[in-house]
């Protein structure tokens, strides 16, 4: 499966400053050092459905993520995979009548179109989960031939009592997990399980849905925790900077998957930090396709909505922040757009060396974008107010704020 195009990304004077993200795991900012090359994995999209701004909100958050290593001469080895099949893709083609492969296909170019226009780095890998069964399928095997696994009317679920440091990654109890995972994909009542918690890592051929020879496993599909696993120990490895994705994700999914990962290397921990954003909300509600209360990228796009106001809108919520869309967001998004377009438009301006490092800086702080934007609001004021000297100074507003928050002005 192919990304998307990435945009250029200016050269800016010096470097970047090194990154601190609030890690969930630990529940406070920790430092991000990675080596020559920066390892990242943000969970995709399951394309029953077109990017909707909260898709969009965490993909901007971990783009900037890119951004700043990128910023301190970093290479960046980023992965990201489709869940391009899964029981709600399976329930939407059966509701709409198209076929699934189809519907997939149709949601996840459109998905490339909405980051290609936002101005998101592409994935160096992006991977979906029918391509990586041949990865998959040995995983689980190892994991049944180590004891970790094991069958329940030709299903095959993950036992996460043989992880010692299963919970490690959430923090919740046993009560809170147990809500959650029926809340999201899991199957906590379903008798015979070892532990109510267990997640499926194979599911058995079901009458009238797609499956795949699964070799010693039977015909079936994978379990949503262990094609992330597998995809990104293979491009990886172990021990990777950062696990991204949106804050629901923290239990189920990453708890999971890291658990998956540890027990079938030997090693702890899965990745050194995990990182999520906050969720977008409507009308009171968080926005999602259950809900059905959701604005969409493309959508948006179509009503003529200029991307870098979309983005724009989205930077001025720091990412682990739940917020609410509303149109006075991106009247405002709009309204800051033009502000500085008209004041790097100018032959010159206020010295601008200084706000290159103030949004350095912001960024820098667990990702601190509203500060960043202040900062340029403050230098497009000056500009406005008294103009100034510097013949290379809204250029190089222009390439600072194009490289370090994806905006094109």
């Amino acid at each position: 499966m192919h990304a998307w195009p990435a945009s250029d990304v200016p050269a800016l004077p010096g470097t970047g400053r090194a990154l601190r993200l609030h890690d969930s795991a630990t529940g406070g900012l920790v430092a991000v050092e990675p080596g020559p090359v920066a390892r990242l994995y943000v969970c995709g999209i399951t394309p029953y459905d077109a990017t909707h701004l909260g898709h969009a909100a965490t993909y901007n958050a971990f783009d900037l993520v890119q951004r700043v290593w990128l910023d301190t001469k970093h290479q960046v080895q980023y992965v990201q995979n489709v869940t391009d099949v899964d029981d709600p893709l399976l329930e939407r083609a059966n509701a709409t009548g198209d076929d699934w492969t189809a519907l997939a296909e149709r949601e996840t170019a459109l998905f490339r179109e909405d980051m290609t226009a936002l101005r998101m780095l592409p994935p160096a890998h992006y991977i979906g989960a029918v391509e990586a069964i041949p990865r998959i399928v040995p995983l689980i095997e190892r994991l049944r031939e180590a004891g970790a696994a094991y069958d329940l009317d030709g299903d095959t679920y993950f036992s996460v009592d043989c992880d010692p440091h299963f919970g490690s990654v959430s923090g919740f109890d046993a009560t809170v997990m147990r809500a959650l995972s029926a809340e999201r994909g899991g199957d906590p009542e379903r008798p015979g399980k070892k532990n109510p918690l267990d997640p499926m890592l194979w599911m058995a051929a079901r009458p009238g849905e797609p499956s795949w020879d699964g070799a010693s496993l039977g015909a079936g599909r994978p379990g949503w925790h262990i094609e992330c696993v597998a995809i990104a120990l293979e491009h990886l490895g172990m021990g990777f900077d950062v696990q991204g994705g949106g804050s629901d994700l923290v239990f189920p999914h990453h708890e999971m998957g890291a658990s998956h990962a540890q027990v079938l290397t030997g090693d702890y921990p899965y990745a050194k930090a995990y990182v999520h954003a906050g969720m977008v909300a409507l009308n009171g509600e968080k926005m999602s396709k259950s809900k059905g209360n959701l604005v969409f990228v493309s959508a948006l796009r179509r009503a003529g909505v200029d991307p870098a106001a979309i983005r724009l809108a989205l930077l001025a919520h720091h990412y682990r922040s739940d917020w609410e869309w509303t149109d006075a967001v991106l009247e405002q998004a709009q309204e800051r757009l033009d502000r500085w377009r008209a004041a790097v438009s100018r032959p010159d301006g206020p010295s601008a060396e200084a706000l290159v490092d103030e949004i350095r800086t912001a960024l820098a702080d667990d990702l601190d974008a509203p500060a960043a934007l202040a900062a340029v609001d403050a230098w497009a004021a000056r500009q406005q107010a008294a103009g100034g000297t510097d013949t290379g100074a809204p250029g190089l507003v222009s390439r600072a704020v194009d490289a370090l928050l994806g905006v094109a002005l």
